[in-house]
């Protein structure tokens, strides 16, 4: 093997029936090398990975590790530790009821005698913590532990496995920015450490926060491997999408500009005690208001307080003119609001349910349950929103949790335009999905708007919401400070609205 070159992948191919999910790749990662696999949802990185980690079998090529003389095959994801290579998945696979020491060090925990040497596995496990600076307790319960801590410790427990190659799959599309920032000190000590880390994401930005290269997957073929300073990011985006798209393409232009403003939305001093500070809001018929600001800011707070999933404690809601008292979502829902709240797996899909099924529950409520949908009117609605929205799925019967990330998240769009609102609210409708599909969405988003529909849209993507807002909404700590809107929707003109250099209301 090269020098440094920890591992290295060549002339990968993996068949399922009917696809060829990869296509003769090449992969390789270097000693102390953060590189980024890239690619859209179905590019082939997820299949990659799980050939490297002997979850899929090998169809063709071949694997080489440092220190191992043959090509090595892992038939296991065990093969694969044995071999130096540790996986940290987006959904933690670690046991949430027990202590940070039993999952550090499960199935190869310290013994005495034959029986576990509970002090030393603690003390161990406060060490390695100290170590990677990752503020838990040994005998704290894991599932006491932030989402982002979890994620840390998964991490410790493959360095201390002594892994050459640790495979980051998606770490950080639950995590906030402060706690991103901890995952990639973390990241960067293991560099220096001369662990060779693949780091799988969706966003552009960490990408070139942490990455030395980047290597970009199409339809399951390498499009290529590239230095992090010789690509811009529109460049990259070009070669994901296999198209030259410009990143910030004014897809706004096409939309119609309000001709009269008619008030679907009036907020008026709403506020909830420890969530949001008082404020006033108006959303317009067939307009697109965009709320930013950092984390925390109070940007879901401020949409949860219109819909009800918060109940206001103070200030007055008029819809379409009328002031109404909304005490329950389902109070919302018969006004004509619907919600895309930004968790899609705790508040968003019901998992074990098909697409079906899952597309026609919000309307069914609203019609309530002595008004049930025939079984053709389901199938029917099904059918429109899986063809309109063009979600990939096997059938309109198949289990919502098999679907891709921006699949299932296409489904809960479809299921509450069913229920044909007057307003829309979109809480991070495109985050964890990939590019093609997060302009898809926003040009629909933009399509409803001509139709006539009322939208808030929140994002964390500044480049997203200047393609999409007419105005913006700015948020810092809980209050509402000031509204964006002509000259100084741009980058910089939101960036100092965040940070308190614009003007406050």
């Amino acid at each position: 093997m090269e020098n440094n070159v920890v591992l290295s992948m060549k002339d990968i191919s993996k068949i399922f029936p009917g696809v060829k999910a990869l296509q003769h790749v090449d992969f390789k990662l270097r000693k102390g090398e953060i590189h980024a696999l890239m690619g859209e949802n179905g590019a082939g990185k997820s299949t990659l990975i799980k050939v490297l980690t002997g979850v899929h079998a090998l169809d063709g090529g071949e694997i080489r590790m440092e220190g191992f003389e043959e090509a090595i095959i892992n038939k296991s994801p065990q093969d694969a530790q044995n071999h130096g290579i540790s996986t940290v998945y987006q959904e933690v696979n670690l046991c949430p009821n027990l202590t940070v020491a039993e999952n550090l060090f499960i199935g190869r925990e310290p013994k005495k005698l034959g029986f576990i040497d509970w002090r030393l596995m603690n003390r161990k496990a406060t060490e390695l913590l100290r170590d990677l600076d990752i503020d838990a307790g040994a005998t704290d319960k894991l599932e006491e532990c932030s989402l982002a801590k979890q994620q840390m410790i998964a991490i410790a427990r493959a360095v201390d496995m002594k892994c050459q190659v640790l495979i980051l799959d998606e770490p950080t599309s639950s995590l906030d920015d402060e706690e991103v920032e901890k995952l990639f000190v973390l990241m960067r000590r293991l560099k220096k450490e001369g662990v060779g880390i693949i780091f799988v994401t969706h966003f552009l930005e960490q990408v070139y926060a942490v990455c030395d290269r980047i290597t970009v997957l199409r339809n399951g073929e390498l499009v290529g491997e590239y230095e992090i300073a010789d690509l811009p990011r529109v460049e990259l985006v070009a070669k994901m999408m296999g198209k030259d798209f410009d990143d910030l393409a004014d897809i706004k232009s096409a939309h119609k500009a309000l001709d009269k403003f008619e008030p679907i939305v009036e907020a008026n001093g709403l506020g909830r005690k420890g969530s949001i500070r008082p404020f006033d809001f108006t959303v317009n018929k067939g307009e697109v208001v965009g709320l930013t600001g950092l984390l925390g800011s109070g940007r879901s707070e401020l949409v949860r307080a219109i819909y009800g999933a918060d109940k206001p404690d103070s200030g007055e809601l008029l819809v379409k003119g009328k002031t109404v008292k909304i005490n329950a979502p389902i109070d919302a829902m018969k006004l004509g609001m619907a919600y895309l709240p930004e968790d899609r797996k705790k508040d968003g899909i019901l998992a074990d349910l098909s697409v079906r099924e899952n597309i026609i529950i919000a309307l069914q409520a609203k019609k309530g349950m002595f008004h049930p949908m025939s079984r053709k009117e389901m199938e029917e609605a099904a059918d429109k929103y899986i063809e309109m929205l063009q979600i990939k799925t096997a059938s309109r019967e198949t289990p919502i949790k098999s679907l891709s990330g921006g699949n299932q998240q296409k489904v809960i769009i479809g299921r509450w335009l069913l229920t044909n609102p007057d307003y829309l609210i979109l809480d991070e409708p495109t985050r964890g999905i990939d590019i093609g599909t997060k302009t898809e969405i926003q040009k629909l988003v933009l399509d409803l708007a001509d139709q006539g529909m009322a939208v808030t849209f929140i994002s964390s993507e500044v480049e997203e919401m200047l393609r999409t807002c007419s105005r913006m909404g700015v948020l810092r700590d809980g209050k509402k400070v000031g509204e964006i809107t002509g000259e100084d929707l741009s980058q910089e003109g939101i960036m100092k609205a965040i940070a308190g250099g614009g003007s406050d209301e």
